[in-house]
């Protein structure tokens, strides 16, 4: 049976300081990349296709990394609620060595040695290929940065740190812009180098948000107080915990991107204007969830905090809060979409055809993003902080893969459907999966226990 909300208002404060410096962040994160679309974009379409397509396998890291930090935070935020910082330690340091592996052997190498390869699994026109390969050349180390700080990032947030990587974000975002501006446009005397300047600009906020975070991560912080020799330290005794419940999520959020890259596949044989239309829609899409990326941290921290503390109870209350939480902002975000569409398409230089294309797509956005954000707030944030991850992952593999991409794939490379109905099929998934989690939490099965709490 549904319930209402949680009526005490500690609970509320706790979301919210949790929950809206993640949001601010993720602002902070979107104006980056909006600056990043615009500045490309005034280069042209074939700059802004081949920066968006080649930051697809980019992506693919990212959300990578994504799993592996949020996977061990579910470790790592019950392992603080439970007080024992030895096993949390453990869990980051598993998590540390992985990212750096995934990074030198699977990202850095192929970007390294075969861009152009890359560049053709999203895309068959050689000038986009070209440009691919430019920024490709600069993003090189990008990878290791970014993951080492984007772990970081996560670890922290699950020990209720959530203003450092605030601060973090707010310097990178004027670091970027002012790099971007200087090496894209070739201004202060610098080269003019196109889309070659946005990859060095990226790399260069990516330096500062690693020296900011990973500094104050390995160097300041007391309340975990991880060391860089912790790295080099016996974890095997909570490998098989981590496997149980961080794989999953590993395996759930890399089927998305690879998911990701299959849509971006589509959508770069359909042609550079729906790629270039897509990109503009992917900011404004962005825009209206940064709260749902908020609630979702929220969720998972605090559900990971509350069942740490053995509390089942006010665990099961608190996350039909969180749902319908989601369902509010879900339905406010996909409003902005609508209000704001016109204005945000009329910054880019674009042909008409392709904001005729941007268009459709905000339409189509506005619809998803309400179930989007219920299922975000679930997958996302509650279950995965109940430990239930398997289910998630069997829940990804079922529809991502088995009705979304082959019905999007369908519709935009065979059936030649308008472009509301190709976004509509590619996104199924979120309406499944939304409403499957909901019998999911009338179940209560979601709540698992760690072996360490069943002793």
């Amino acid at each position: 049976m549904m319930q209402g909300f949680v009526k005490e208002k500690e609970f509320y404060k706790q979301a919210a300081c949790i929950a809206i410096p993640i949001s601010l962040q993720s602002v902070i994160t979107i104006g980056v990349s909006m600056m990043d679309n615009i500045m490309v974009g005034a280069l042209g379409e074939t700059a802004l296709s081949a920066v968006a397509l080649a930051n697809q396998f980019i992506g693919i890291y990212q959300i990578g990394c994504m799993g592996i930090g949020m996977g061990a935070s579910v470790l790592t935020a019950r392992f603080w609620g439970m007080k024992d910082i030895t096993s949390l330690k453990k869990v980051v340091t598993i998590m540390f060595r992985i990212c750096i592996g995934l990074a030198l052997l699977v990202f850095m190498a192929p970007t390294l040695l075969i861009p152009d390869r890359l560049m053709r699994i999203y895309t068959e026109e050689a000038e986009v290929i070209a440009q691919g390969v430019l920024y490709y050349r600069w993003m090189v180390p990008c990878y290791l940065l970014h993951g080492l700080t984007l772990t970081s990032t996560l670890i922290l947030r699950s020990a209720g740190q959530v203003q450092i990587p605030l601060v973090s974000s707010a310097g990178a975002f004027f670091v970027n812009i002012f790099f971007n501006y200087i090496f894209i446009f070739g201004k202060l005397g610098a080269p003019k180098m196109g889309v070659q300047g946005a990859a060095l600009g990226t790399l260069l906020a990516r330096i500062f948000e690693f020296v900011f975070i990973c500094g104050y991560f390995f160097g300041k912080d007391q309340k975990i107080g991880y060391r860089i020799k912790d790295l080099f330290g016996e974890c095997a005794s909570l490998l098989g915990e981590y496997i149980r419940v961080a794989l999953p999520v590993v395996i759930s959020d890399t089927l998305l991107a690879l998911g990701n890259t299959a849509v971006a596949m589509v959508m770069g044989r359909i042609g550079s204007g729906f790629v270039s239309a897509n990109s503009i829609t992917a900011v404004i899409q962005q825009i209206s969830t940064v709260l749902i990326q908020g609630i979702c941290h929220a969720g998972c921290i605090i559900t990971g905090h509350t069942l740490g503390r053995g509390e089942q109870e006010k665990a099961q209350e608190q996350a039909w809060t969180f749902l319908w939480l989601g369902a509010i902002v879900g339905a406010a975000g996909a409003g902005i979409i609508l209000l704001i569409r016109s204005y945000v398409i009329g910054f880019y230089n674009i042909t008409p055809e392709t904001k005729q294309i941007a268009w459709k797509l905000m339409v189509a956005i506005a619809l998803i993003v309400v179930f989007q954000s219920v299922n975000g707030v679930m997958t996302k944030g509650v279950l995965r902080g109940g430990g239930d991850t398997r289910f998630l992952m069997v829940a990804d593999v079922l529809f991502l893969w088995i009705v979304s991409v082959p019905l999007g794939a369908l519709a935009g490379l065979y059936w030649h459907l308008d472009v509301f109905w190709i976004y509509v099929f590619l996104k199924l998934d979120q309406v499944i999966k939304a409403v499957w989690c909901v019998f999911r939490l009338k179940s209560r099965k979601w709540i698992k226990m760690l072996s360490t709490q069943l002793i």
